[in-house]
């Protein structure tokens, strides 16, 4: 086990956070029975395509222990959740099996009424975290979990921040709305930083998050002009105003930590420029990198979805195409997964100067047409990053839908984390007539994914 964050303890092997843990007798019910093996095959030669090698599965673990145990009183009711949502993303934790990943918001549906749906939060007093993890076998356990906190302590829960901007809150039957809070974080990359602290992404400003080793947020960096009011712990507006455009939950979702400390965030779906018909045609989205030591975005790229029926045989919904998690691969190059809910592929590209778009004419909301509207930015002398397919893990055999988290383990082996969305649905029926989950089934899955010799150069 690696050595323990300041205010830790070890017990029997579990590691546990005095000033906000979970209870052993929690912990202890983490292990579950998955499929294959858990770990990535230690010799012999890869083969000429990527195979899975191991899976591992998270336990079932009742959401309102978990929370609870963090910072005792947030849920009164969990309504027969469980403990999901882990897989918005993975980063290795330093000892082989070992992986940070982080919840989003929490359970979150969607009901129709009267002809407009409404987003639904079953479990609002939810805090998002920071969850460490092991694979051992085909089990998932919990190492450890922090909350993430105000300046004062408190959940910043995962409910949407301004009414002007964010989906309306409503309980888990859609009938009554909650209340906005300019605290809540829609959590999706993380990464470790070589200080012990935190980055997150979050989709509702979206916004860059820098949080303590505890969890407590030091900073989050939002797009100028968002205005975002009375939230219990330090905002700037460092960030570039053309993000007030963002597709609603689609903000920042990968995130990546370079070598030299600089970060890269992925914005999930092309930004709604000049509407959102244009932005749900659209192929084109954007990376942004930041600097920690300046505290300001340095560098704007372009990157260019492949068509959707190429990223997902027999979709033509170009909307459904994403990027869910970039991963640095060393210098200037990185590993970028775009997908669908069922497909995925990665590409890697390389970051260089001369495909910096910052600044220009293409980060004026008024410009027309839109970078997100040309059919060929290439043409229009926009710069676009040039990509090398990696892996088509629709045609790996045994990879999970939904994956949202992607690291690189030893030399040409991936671990990949899903979303579950905690076992939730959309619709009427995700809960019976007591107000009760009626689980998906789905779980939280680790796969291990060897590609062939060569593929990560």
């Amino acid at each position: 086990m690696s050595p323990l964050v300041p205010g830790s303890r070890s017990v029997r092997g579990v590691r546990r956070t005095v000033a906000a843990g979970v209870p052993l007798a929690a912990l202890a019910a983490l292990a579950v029975a998955g499929t294959a093996t858990g770990a990535p095959a230690a010799s012999g030669k890869p083969s000429g395509r990527a195979e899975v090698t191991g899976s591992a599965t998270l336990g079932d673990l009742p959401l309102g222990g978990f929370s609870n145990g963090l910072l005792p009183g947030t849920v009164a009711d969990d309504r027969g959740v469980d403990l999901g949502g882990i897989g918005s993303d993975i980063y290795p934790a330093g000892r082989e099996g070992e992986f940070w990943t982080v919840t989003d918001r929490g359970p979150n549906g969607q009901i129709k009424v009267d002809g407009t749906k409404r987003r639904t939060f079953p479990v609002p007093g939810f805090d998002p975290a920071i969850v460490k993890i092991r694979v051992t076998g085909d089990r998932v356990k919990v190492l450890d979990a922090i909350p993430v906190t105000t300046r004062s302590g408190k959940a910043v829960t995962g409910l949407s921040n301004q009414e002007s901007r964010d989906e309306k809150p409503y309980t888990y039957d859609a009938k009554t709305p909650l209340g906005y809070d300019p605290n809540g974080l829609d959590t999706e990359g993380v990464v470790r930083a070589a200080d012990g602290t935190f980055w997150l992404v979050d989709e509702y400003g979206p916004s860059l998050v820098h949080v303590s080793a505890r969890g407590k947020v030091l900073t989050r960096y939002v797009p100028k002009g968002l205005n975002l009011k009375d939230a219990d712990y330090p905002v700037v507006e460092a960030l570039p105003s053309v993000l007030l455009h963002r597709k609603i939950n689609r903000g920042f979702e990968g995130l990546a930590l370079l070598p030299n400390g600089d970060l890269v965030m992925a914005l999930q779906s092309p930004l709604s420029l000049p509407d959102g018909n244009a932005g749900d045609a659209s192929r084109t989205t954007r990376l942004f990198r930041f600097s920690p030591k300046k505290q300001a975005v340095t560098a704007e790229y372009t990157y260019r979805f492949d068509a959707v029926g190429e990223v997902d045989p027999g979709e033509d919904d170009t909307s459904e195409l994403k990027i869910s998690s970039v991963v640095a691969l060393g210098g200037d190059r990185l590993l970028v997964e775009e997908r669908t809910d069922k497909a995925a592929r990665l590409q890697e590209v390389r970051l260089t100067r001369g495909a910096d778009i910052l600044g220009d004419r293409w980060d004026d909301a008024t410009t027309s047409p839109s970078l997100e509207q040309l059919d060929d930015p290439a043409a229009a002398k926009v710069p676009v990053l040039r990509k090398r397919l990696v892996v088509d893990l629709n045609t790996v055999d045994g990879v999970q839908d939904k994956i949202e988290g992607v690291a690189v383990v030893g030399h040409g082996t991936l671990a990949l984390i899903n979303d579950n969305d905690f076992g939730m649905t959309d619709g009427a029926g995700a809960f019976d007539a007591n107000g009760r989950l009626v689980d998906s089934g789905i779980e939280t899955r680790v796969t291990y994914v060897r590609l062939p010799k060569g593929a990560l150069r």
